[in-house]
């Protein structure tokens, strides 16, 4: 992995806002799907498609590609997003975001998109996926990363344990973990729903590595990747802190942004807001 260096940070910066704009055109568009998710997610997925992955968007299946499992598969705007910018496919094809057709279903679909690797859209199967591959990886002797990215939400899902256990158990140090721990679901606050604390001593006690991290700080996501590719004989859970819609005043921390329609004038609104943030990315970096 290279040196996060100050140059690479505002790249980074400036990519993580396009990829928010990306998303509020595209939902905004389609007229339907998921909002604070992905604009909560947009720097991680910015960390790992512009820094971390080892990938080639030219080749999507490279033998020796790491494997990126989204369970949560109803934040796919945002790896969409990321995806088209890192040139996967060109980035005018996100307008046609959940038409009749398209290749950028609601929920991403394996078959239809080179370099998706699973098809994801009931919540709690992907980290059993990302589980399934380090298994397969290890048996092969490839020396790639499996990444398997979950939200919080889905913590309540039973499977989910299943897989952590199996997981600790196998000692999978080729598997890293990422929790989107925004503390909202569709109904509410994760907590006022069903309680997932304490969520850190929950993955220990199943002998994973876990990492707590600002999910919006570039430098502490980069840091808690490059710890979890030194972890031996166990798997990391990498718990990222983020704001469900980070960027826009009038859905941060908003659970009822989870998913739902612009009404006139919404989607304009925080489109000003992101595009002003550009230059103040850029007059932090002078």
């Amino acid at each position: 992995m290279p040196h996060l260096h100050e140059s690479k940070i505002k790249f980074l910066e400036e990519m993580a806002n396009h990829i928010r704009t990306d998303v509020i055109e595209m939902v905004s568009g389609a007229g339907s799907g998921h909002i604070a998710g992905p604009l909560g997610m947009a720097d991680v997925f910015t960390a790992l498609y512009f820094h971390i992955l080892r990938h080639d968007p030219k080749n999507p299946e490279w033998p020796e590609r790491d494997r990126l499992i989204l369970s949560n598969g109803h934040i796919c705007p945002v790896r969409y997003a990321a995806m088209a910018r890192s040139g996967y496919f060109p980035v005018e094809e996100l307008k046609t975001l959940r038409r009749f057709g398209t290749r950028l279903q609601g929920h991403p679909h394996r078959t239809a998109l080179p370099g998706v690797e699973t098809t994801s859209g009931p919540l709690g199967s992907g980290l059993s996926q990302a589980v399934g591959m380090a298994i397969a990886a290890k048996m092969d002797d490839k020396k790639l990363n499996i990444y398997g990215l979950m939200s919080d939400g889905e913590q309540q899902a039973g499977q989910t344990w299943e897989a952590a256990m199996l997981a600790g158990k196998l000692k999978l140090d080729n598997l890293t973990a990422l929790i989107d721990r925004n503390n909202i679901q569709i109904d509410g606050m994760t907590e006022d729903i069903m309680p997932l604390e304490p969520l850190r001593a929950k993955y220990e006690a199943f002998n994973w590595h876990v990492i707590e991290t600002n999910g919006h700080d570039f430098e502490e996501i980069t840091n808690a990747f490059e710890t979890a590719q030194a972890i031996y004989e166990k798997p990391v859970m990498i718990i990222a802190h983020t704001i469900p819609g980070k960027g826009v005043d009038f859905m941060e921390h908003n659970f009822l942004w989870h998913s739902k329609a612009f009404k006139p004038g919404e989607a304009d609104d925080a489109l000003r807001q992101l595009r002003s943030v550009e230059g103040k990315i850029k007059s932090e970096h002078v």
